[in-house]
């Protein structure tokens, strides 16, 4: 049985608000922007419940608190024993995600009347749900309201994906196989991937044996073009290419509402934040003299690879903060660069908005997840582009062809570039030959910030999604 928080006293009133249901899937990458998201519906006046599981209610406390009178957690008890979201989680188990499919199916009908429901939450009138969760799509069918899919990703990785498993597409055997890629035709340009550039995801179910799991994540994908439309954590001034080439048959030809990016403003710094720590380590160097180092905290770059940065970091004399988590560096790396005063490294959180927005950081060694290259697209930093898996491959290529970051690599988890060539490259961004790349970055990051400011793309897709959810409020 699903728990729905009370409600909480508050100033203004949302009764007769829209109501929407809110999936996340709870992994970092996902659910972090879904729920800033939800912030800007309810800020909005709309009303939002949100799925939540016993271990993942507490992500919610922030936003409730914000919004007392119009967001409130479901929690489904049933599920505690299969979350395995947090801080440093490597996302949820996919079956266990969709085994809130029943119980969240009966509350779903209960609520999809106008005669129905309570006076605490009253009619759904849409879903909004994270791309994994497209299990939501029949459960919203059935109950006869809209769903909108959530895209944590980039629109070209998003489409892309869902051509995949809309299209099967799979090497020849054998020999004809060698160097085979994968063209994307209907977008703009036709953009072609080699299959190792793939997402593992895809490409082990198209060289794998089909059992239940991989039959359940490709009919996920093909529920979600099924959907009203996809609302996706991107822009303009990143993918315009892209968007304004609306509508996209690999998404099933629906409307893209491009909100992005949703995230909270940069935090400020104080003596007992943790971040003034590295802050105050930068303040010593020169503008754009330092790279910052980061693979997210899901990619852990193999002890050759590391091995390859440290040296060229080294060999190019490039002071540097490296986050480094879980990585094994090579042995007395860390000792030197620390006896010189030329690196840091950090082993627990990172505060990485902060570090990208310090005067003293000139270039960004990324794996190009998402979030991180919408946050050193935001701070108007030039990235050293090091894609190892998922959609990383897509994202690099855009801030690579933007001109904004240079290639390390493009070999992934299965080949280590040569230090020389990293030292190289990482000579081109940071310092003074890098002041080309700077600008462009520091350009696209006004266009980023004009994109989610009044008036801009962003801010219109997100008000024009509002209104959308107003008219299915009103209409219902």
């Amino acid at each position: 049985m699903a728990v729905v928080a009370p409600g909480q006293a508050a100033s203004g009133s949302t009764t007769g608000a829209p109501h929407v249901l809110v999936v996340p899937y709870p992994a970092q990458g996902h659910m972090q922007p879904l729920l800033h998201l939800a912030s800007l519906l309810a800020a909005r006046g709309l009303r939002l419940t949100l799925v939540a599981t016993p271990a993942t209610v507490r992500l919610l406390a922030p936003l409730v608190a914000e919004h007392p009178a119009s967001v409130r957690p479901l929690t489904f008890p049933s599920a505690a024993d299969h979350d395995t979201s947090g801080p440093t989680s490597v996302g949820a188990d996919f079956h266990a995600v969709a085994a809130l499919r029943g119980p969240l199916g009966e509350w779903l009908r209960s609520r999809a009347h106008s005669d129905s429901g309570d006076g605490e939450t009253g009619r759904v009138v849409a879903v909004i749900s994270d791309f994994f969760c497209g299990w939501t799509q029949p459960l919203a069918a059935e109950a006869g309201v809209p769903r909108l899919v959530f895209a944590p990703s980039g629109v070209l990785a998003t489409a892309a994906t869902h051509s995949l498993f809309r299209r099967m597409l799979r090497p020849p055997e054998g020999d004809a196989g060698r160097g085979y890629a994968v063209s994307f035709p209907a977008l703009p340009g036709a953009p072609a991937f080699p299959w190792r550039q793939i997402s593992r995801m895809y490409r082990s179910y198209v060289e794998g044996d089909s059992d239940e799991h991989s039959e359940a994540i490709k009919d996920n994908f093909l529920w979600n073009l099924e959907s009203a439309a996809f609302v996706c954590n991107t822009c303009h001034p990143i993918e315009g290419t892209y968007l304004d080439a609306q509508p996209l048959e690999d998404l099933a030809s629906k409307r893209v509402w491009a909100v992005g990016p949703v995230a909270p403003p940069p935090d400020s710094t104080g003596e007992d934040d943790p971040a003034s720590n590295v802050t105050a380590w930068l303040d010593a160097f020169p503008d754009s003299s330092v790279a910052y180092v980061s693979f997210g905290t899901m990619m852990v770059p193999p002890p050759p690879h590391a091995a390859a940065l440290a040296s060229a970091l080294e060999w190019s004399g490039t002071p540097f903060v490296w986050a480094a988590a879980t990585t094994t560096l090579p042995d007395g790396f860390e000792d030197r660069a620390a006896a010189a005063g030329t690196g840091l490294v950090l082993r627990g959180w990172a505060p990485q908005v902060a570090a990208l927005r310090h005067h003293a950081v000139g270039c960004f060694v990324t794996h190009c997840g998402w979030k991180s290259v919408l946050e050193s697209s935001a701070a108007g930093v030039p990235m050293l582009a090091w894609p190892m898996a998922a959609d990383q491959f897509f994202n690099a290529r855009l801030v690579v062809e933007a001109r904004v970051a240079v290639a390390a690599s493009w070999g992934g988890f299965g080949g280590v570039p040569d230090a020389e060539d990293l030292a190289r490259a990482l000579t081109e961004v940071v310092g003074e030959a890098g002041a080309g790349m700077r600008a462009r970055a520091k350009e696209l990051a006004l266009m980023v910030a004009e994109a989610v400011g009044e008036g801009g793309r962003s801010r219109r897709d997100l008000d024009g999604l509002v209104e959308e959810l107003r008219e299915l409020g009103i209409l219902g």
